[in-house]
């Protein structure tokens, strides 16, 4: 395994270096995570039930919910948080749903509560889903990664 090193954040400003931030769609969920790598890593271990959790309570969605939408059986969400920890697939679900939130809150520059009513509301650019429901799928929440790029340039959708 190749060595890591790292450098004091006082080291870092020293040379004129930036600060080095964690991957900010994953942190909203509390996965901390440098670089890509690294939040491949934390998805093939499996991300803490307390991920959902925060995702879920951001969302302002039940459990069940969340559950539907990321398509967990509820007898699985119940054992995942029995074990405290979800499957590679499942998580990259869970984080699928956080970029998308991530990219609503910075449209509504920082509003997350604009940006959840956003993303459950229909959208006539999506067909009058919900971006919430779109995301469900991978292509699904492309399209509307693309919409709030669209957006946010002010081109009609």
């Amino acid at each position: 395994m190749a060595k890591v090193y790292t450098q004091t954040a006082k080291s870092r400003r020293r040379r004129g270096l930036k600060e080095a931030s964690a991957i900010s769609y994953a942190a909203r969920i509390g996965v901390q995570a440098m670089d890509t790598r690294a939040l491949i890593f934390e998805v093939e271990q499996g991300f803490s039930y307390a991920a959902f959790e925060t995702l879920r309570r951001q969302l302002g969605l039940s459990p069940a919910e969340l559950a539907d939408l990321v398509q967990i059986p509820r007898r699985t969400l119940t054992r995942r948080k029995q074990a405290g920890r979800f499957t590679a697939d499942e998580s990259e679900r869970i984080l699928r749903f956080s970029k998308v939130l991530q990219a609503a809150v910075e449209l509504f520059e920082g509003d997350a509560q604009a940006a959840t009513r956003w993303l459950r509301s229909p959208n006539r650019a999506l067909s009058g889903e919900t971006p919430l429901a779109m995301t469900r799928t991978e292509i699904g929440a492309r399209e509307v990664e693309e919409l709030i790029g669209r957006l946010e340039y002010g081109i009609p959708s």
